[in-house]
């Protein structure tokens, strides 16, 4: 067995998703972001490191509690029938036990900031609770994810300015209806499975129109996020770089108008190559002019 393979058939690696890293990513980018707009281009290094270290441990927690909460549903499913809780790996008690103390963990780390931010954690925490059971109940549970996912904008901005400024606002709810979208796409990998287990999405919501509710919460997302950098100060190279995500934008909703599986996870997939576009040309603003 090779290196990669033993790393991967790890029970608690998978439980963390350490081997399926693309929701690390799609925290991190938003995380950057306003992390360089809080500063205007110039993050403190500690920081950096204390966000970076707990994108990964928070999306830990996050995974725990969401296969805890669907460990009756998952083994029914074949996308998830061989995660570790439901494959009787770990035992739900024992998962429990480590999202405490991945949550601990974070704590740790959150408190080397300032007050804002610790209190701006305690409210991450309870959004990261209630969104995994939020399937269970209402009919747009991708807006609960959107609203927790963002969330780290207003605390990176409390990180550097301690006050969450409008821009941050601005951004939070960019940050929110592209999350919306992106997990749409997601959702529809898993469309007939919900249906048949009574897993509410607004995949099955918006069946049939899923896309055109996907393209205005792109959109969305765009006119935010294009309103922070001028409200900020930056210029042609961010501009570039919304025009260029507005393109990943369209090519994500031409392939997904299939409703294939593998064409919406493809479309879900290119989401971290957005995040990493914004993030590269509002770094490349930040350097030509100032």
């Amino acid at each position: 067995m090779s290196i990669l393979a033993g790393f991967s058939a790890n029970p608690w690696i998978r439980l963390f998703r350490l081997d399926r890293p693309i929701g690390t990513y799609l925290l991190l980018w938003p995380t950057l972001w306003a992390l360089w707009l809080a500063s205007d281009g110039f993050p403190e290094i500690d920081i950096l490191l204390i966000f970076f270290v707990g994108v990964i441990v928070t999306r830990a927690a996050g995974c725990v509690i969401n296969d805890y909460a669907d460990r009756n549903i998952d083994g029914q499913i074949s996308r998830t029938d061989n995660r570790p809780i439901v494959t009787g790996e770990i035992k739900p008690h024992s998962a429990l036990r480590v999202c405490i103390f991945l949550l601990m963990l974070a704590f740790c780390l959150v408190i080397q900031i300032n007050y804002a931010t610790v209190v701006l954690s305690l409210v991450a925490v309870i959004l990261m609770t209630i969104y995994p059971f939020s399937k269970r109940w209402i009919n747009l549970p991708q807006v609960i994810l959107g609203l927790t996912w963002g969330w780290v904008v207003p605390m990176s901005f409390a990180a550097v300015e301690q006050n969450v400024s409008f821009v941050a606002f601005a951004l939070y709810l960019s940050v929110v209806f592209w999350t919306i979208a992106f997990d749409t796409l997601y959702a529809m990998v898993d469309r007939e499975d919900d249906i048949r287990f009574g897993v509410k999405s607004t995949a099955v919501y918006w069946a049939g129109n899923e896309l055109r509710f996907i393209a205005l919460c792109q959109l969305c997302s765009l006119i935010l996020l294009a309103y922070c950098g001028q409200q900020s100060g930056r210029g042609w190279a961010f501009g570039a770089g919304i025009v260029i995500t507005a393109i990943c934008f369209v090519r994500q909703l031409w392939v997904a108008k299939s409703r294939e599986k593998s064409d919406c996870l493809n479309s879900f997939m290119n989401n971290h190559w957005v995040g990493m576009c914004i993030f590269f040309f509002l770094v490349l603003d930040y350097w030509i002019i100032d």
